[in-house]
């Protein structure tokens, strides 16, 4: 489970009936929602939410670093709670199911001098491809 609406409360970010419902859709691990997905969620809680309203606090989630955006390929951008805790995800290219990984090493110091051109190197994006279990049973 993430911690998001404990981290939000923490920073004292004003908690409407809204917000509250798009902090709790989007609580847990491995959580990746799209935005519709999130106002579809979000409906069902609270009828009344707009989707304005909806992409309006992921916008303000995302610029607080308390939600990722991640785009893993052509598809929509999805919302992942787990901004403080170091990861890389795992996609089903078939499907686009994300998992989040945490590999041992550390990819920043496996990218030799050579090859980082004069850069100051300040963070890895690692993105794992593959077919999910559902997906090779189908």
């Amino acid at each position: 489970m993430s911690d998001l609406l404990e981290r939000l409360r923490g920073r004292g970010w004003r908690m409407t009936a809204q917000r509250r419902v798009v902090a709790e859709v989007l609580d847990g691990e491995h959580v990746h929602l799209t935005a519709d997905e999130v106002h579809s969620r979000a409906v069902a809680k609270l009828p009344e939410i707009s989707r304005a309203t909806v992409y309006n606090t992921l916008g303000e989630l995302v610029s607080l670093g308390e939600v990722l955006e991640v785009a893993t390929d052509k598809r929509a951008k999805r919302y992942d709670p787990n901004a403080h805790r170091p990861h890389h995800h795992l996609v089903c290219a078939q499907c686009g199911a994300i998992k989040d990984v945490h590999p041992s090493g550390n990819p920043l110091a496996d990218l030799p001098d050579s090859e980082r051109f004069g850069f100051k190197v300040s963070d890895v994006e690692v993105t794992y491809r593959g077919i999910c279990p559902n997906c090779a049973a189908a």
